[in-house]
């Protein structure tokens, strides 16, 4: 016996997806050019690995080669303490956000907050068979390191959770903790960050009944991969209950209203019959 499916992607999917996510690595030894399928939608190869020289490669190889020890893994800037502990005041102490999330990074082509001068457009990019797409996670460049300058310039962006920021530091966490700036302090606040995450789409399900009544709805602006893919099957099922309630209810106050205007035209004809009754006896006098 065959079981069914679940409806929608799974966790585990998730996780396999996000490990196509770009990170920046410092290689250990010399690493010639791979010919890769899945580096983009566009196909192309891995960048030349020369020690010191950064370069970013899928999350997948750099985990590979960094259990045989080949390579250091510099976590993204968002993966800092200072970072995260900046988004985790954000999301419990800032009040525009208190029922809402962090904002999300800025996509490409995509003005920041306050820059009315930005001109630089979303252009499409090409396959191998020349078809345009645009790209979206888990490839656009949301978990490479900045660069010295970058990180701390003065046109600097605030630190942001990417679309698999779940994922990815889990996956880092395990497999590179001694990459990472106090991984202790960062398992930490990853753990707080879900909690009052989950805690807020929890929130977000008592507005769903009013939301199915009047046609609304709920933001999940900067929610992440794998939040979403874990509340899913429960609030798929919170919002079938409450169609089919509606429904229910719809369908009792429309048969009760049927019902009535069958009676109250029953009557009405019965009081017709008796008008005529009526008038036929008196000329019958």
């Amino acid at each position: 016996m065959a079981f069914p499916l679940p409806q929608g992607i799974t966790p585990s999917e998730i996780a396999f997806l996000s490990e196509m996510e770009l990170v920046t690595v410092v290689p250990r030894q010399r690493l010639e050019i791979l010919e890769l399928l899945g580096v983009s939608p566009s196909g192309g190869s891995t960048e030349l690995l020369q020690p010191p020289v950064r370069a970013s490669v899928p999350l997948w190889l750099a985990l590979l080669l960094k259990r045989q020890r080949r390579i250091n893994i510099v976590p993204p800037f968002w993966l800092h303490p200072e970072s995260l502990s900046f988004i985790l005041q954000i999301e419990t102490e800032h009040r525009d956000y208190s029922d809402a999330f962090s904002p999300p990074p800025r996509l490409p082509g995509q003005q920041s907050v306050g820059d009315r001068t930005a001109s630089d457009k979303l252009k499409p990019r090409r396959t191998v068979d020349g078809q345009p797409y645009f790209p979206t996670p888990p490839f656009l460049p949301q978990n490479i390191a900045l660069a010295p300058a970058e990180a701390t310039g003065p046109g600097r962006e605030a630190p942001s959770l990417p679309y698999h920021w779940l994922e990815v530091g889990s996956m880092l966490l395990e497999a590179a903790s001694d990459d990472l700036v106090d991984p202790n302090q960062t398992r930490r606040l990853l753990k707080d960050l879900r909690e009052v995450r989950t805690a807020k789409m929890r929130k977000g399900i008592d507005v769903l009944d009013t939301a199915a009544m009047a046609g609304g709805g709920v933001a999940l602006t900067g929610v992440g991969a794998m939040e979403i893919g874990e509340m899913r099957g429960l609030v798929t099922g919170i919002v079938e209950n409450l169609r089919y309630f509606s429904g229910f209810v719809l369908g009792k106050i429309g048969v009760s209203k049927e019902q009535a205007r069958r009676e109250q035209l029953a009557e009405e004809g019965n009081k017709d019959y008796d008008d005529t009754q009526d008038y036929g006896d008196s000329m019958e006098l």
